[in-house]
């Protein structure tokens, strides 16, 4: 096996940080625990990939990026194979943006990628704290937030296009990407954090997206993942059912973090999650 070392996003000199802002995204994951990650590896599999915070953080030299919603990866498209279209658009939006005109844009059905791919930033940018949800026709519902700039200081949509030539980019089920894990890989599995048995309101939303029987379904395939000898390592909720859930196949260690999903200041505080280390050897 010729393995690929683990390296930050400095090592080619160019920094290229998530463009989107999305619930659960793990940029502080990667700029303060990398050294959980294993020392090498051959490929990298994201299946729930959201802004891609480990994916930039790490730059592979080969992945699969798969997610489930398909406006997400829809994006990552466009700006791979035309990200100055996507750019010049966005550029549109900001000169045009206020609160008439985000929703009578969360309201369009555009047709052409690039102008789709645009609309997915741009809603996600001035959208309420850039929370993801639809409603059950599965259409945005999102209300307009506080944030001005559309363009931001630290976008380079060329550089994310050049990262994204290494990637496969897969719209569907976690498992069409964890099927594809072998020995050498190293598989981030970063799923929506739904427990069993809990009243969280932001946990009872992602029961729609990803369900308990789901957690059942995907901690089969991380074991079925690591026994082909991927790495695999999950990021969940401490919660005891998830640790439950896993510890007889990985390693199990509680982080801290910063919550940022919150309508007010005062109601955003430093939480635990579990990341589950199933390593061979």
């Amino acid at each position: 096996m010729s393995a690929f070392v683990v390296a930050s996003d400095a090592i080619d000199g160019i920094r290229c940080p998530p463009f989107l802002k999305w619930a659960g995204g793990k940029r502080w994951l990667v700029e303060q625990h990398s050294n959980l990650f294993p020392g090498s590896w051959s490929r990298f599999i994201e299946p729930f990939v959201g802004s891609g915070a480990v994916f930039f953080g790490l730059t592979p030299a080969r992945a699969i990026l798969a997610d489930k919603n398909e406006r997400l990866i829809e994006s990552y498209r466009a700006i791979r194979d035309n990200w100055l279209e996507v750019s010049q658009l966005l550029r549109h939006h900001q000169n045009k943006h206020c609160s008439a005109y985000y929703y009578e844009m969360r309201a369009k059905k555009l047709r052409k990628p690039e102008s789709r791919a645009a609309q997915f930033i741009y809603l996600n940018r001035t959208c309420w704290n850039g929370l993801y949800r639809v409603n059950k026709k599965g259409e945005f519902n999102v209300p307009v937030g506080t944030k001005q700039n559309v363009v931001l200081a630290a976008d380079d949509f060329e550089e994310v296009s050049r990262r994204l030539q290494k990637a496969d980019l897969i719209a569907g089920d976690f498992e069409l990407a964890m099927n594809q894990a072998c020995k050498g890989d190293f598989v981030f599995v970063d799923p929506p954090y739904t427990v069993k048995h809990n009243l969280n309101g932001f946990v009872k939303y992602n029961e729609h997206i990803f369900s308990w029987e789901d957690q059942l379904r995907l901690r089969e395939s991380v074991k079925n993942a690591k026994a082909r000898g991927a790495y695999v390592f999950v990021t969940n909720a401490y919660h005891d059912s998830i640790v439950r859930l896993y510890e007889d196949i990985g390693e199990i260690q509680v982080l801290n973090r910063a919550s940022v999903i919150s309508g007010k200041a005062s109601a955003r505080g430093r939480y635990e999650e579990v990341v589950i280390k199933c390593f061979n050897g």
